[in-house]
Formats: structure tokens, sequence, C-alpha cells
């Protein structure tokens, strides 16, 4: 992150802009509120600027949701659109740039997408202790 910035300053600040620059309502639902450690910060960082891409060059959505969760269990991150949704056969590249930055920091990440209704990118990453 920029600066000692905390994830949850990067990601709101990243999410301002990109809202700005693209005219789509980022729905802010949680932050992290605790430190996550910086590789696992880089990875969400650069998942998230791919989800948003997609949504941005893709989905047709109004509304983005996003919530970023960290606790003892791990980290937890949710982007859901509300876009015209694709189907699941067409995995491109993006998606498997965002699955391989979760499994570099010992994550999994799961799209789920529906025709007409959005698309959900989910991702944990499990706390190691």
């Amino acid at each position: 992150m920029r600066g000692g910035q905390s994830l949850a300053e990067a990601l709101e600040s990243y999410l301002a802009e990109w809202s700005e620059r693209t005219g789509i309502a980022v729905e802010t639902w949680a932050l992290p509120s605790t430190d996550v450690p910086s590789r696992v910060s880089s990875g969400v960082m650069a998942t998230m600027r791919e989800a948003l891409s997609n949504v941005e060059l893709h989905s047709r959505a109004r509304t983005v949701s996003i919530a970023v969760t960290a606790g003892k269990s791990g980290l937890r991150m949710t982007i859901s659109d509300n876009g015209q949704g694709f189907p699941l056969s067409g995995n491109g590249r993006g998606i498997a740039r965002m699955r391989a930055a979760f499994a570099e920091i010992g994550g999994t990440l799961s799209v789920n997408s529906v025709l007409g209704e959005g698309t959900t990118v989910t991702g944990v990453v499990p706390s190691h202790r």
C-alpha cells in the first residue's frame, strides 16, 4: 500500500477514484478494521482492480457492492454487481488472473454469475496459524 496506508484506506481511495471515473456507484458494506498482512493486502488490491475492470468493461452494471472483512479466521472479499452477468463457461483471462492472485496468498476465489442479474466474486484467505 502507498505510504503505510491500511488496506481499508487503500480500498476506500481506490473505490472512490474508480466510481468517479466510471460513473458506476460503489456501495461499501464493510472494510477491514484490523491490519492485514501486506502480501494479503497486495493480493486483495490486485484482485479488486481486476474485478472492477471486468465490471467496467463487460457488465453494464450501475452499482457494485463491496465487502472486505478480516478477522481471526482470515479475510473474506465479496464484489457483487447488478450487471448483465455472463455464462460461466466463458471464464476469461481476468478470472484466471484473480484466481492466481488469491492462490498466491493461500486463498481461493469463486465467481458466480446469473445472466441478467449480475456477477459476484468471492475470495477467502484463511488465517495461517
